[in-house]
């Protein structure tokens, strides 16, 4: 009896070895597309260093260059741009994030306005 046990334990692992070993060829192994859906990542909360330099008063004046730099990058008119955002940073102290719009951060930076009305800083 114990020569059979033996024999059919011995011919278990040599199926098992042949099963893994046709698991790992390309030909037995069939990949079928699986969708997944990832949530979307939470919105960020503000917090210090996310604000800094976006709320009035958060800047100091020689992070000025950077920021306005930045927020000027895109546009055509690049020196009137850095120009008059640096003015507007250097009386805020701060720069609204992004290269356009969002300067509801900084109401000093929105609410300075031209002689005609129109907005003063970029």
């Amino acid at each position: 009896m114990k020569g059979r046990d033996d024999s059919i334990v011995s011919l278990a692992v040599i199926v098992l070895l042949l099963l893994l070993a046709a698991a790992y060829t390309n030909e037995a192994v069939v990949m079928v597309p699986v969708s997944v859906s990832v949530p979307a990542p939470a919105p960020r909360q503000p917090d210090f260093f996310y604000m800094h330099g976006i709320t009035q008063g958060s800047l100091h004046p020689q992070e000025c260059d950077g920021r306005c730099a930045y927020r000027c990058s895109k546009t055509q008119y690049k020196k009137p741009c850095l120009f008059f955002c640096n003015k507007c940073c250097a009386t805020c102290l701060c720069v609204p994030p992004g290269t356009y719009g969002n300067k509801q951060y900084c109401p000093c930076y929105n609410q300075w306005k031209t002689k005609e009305g129109g907005p003063k800083c970029p």
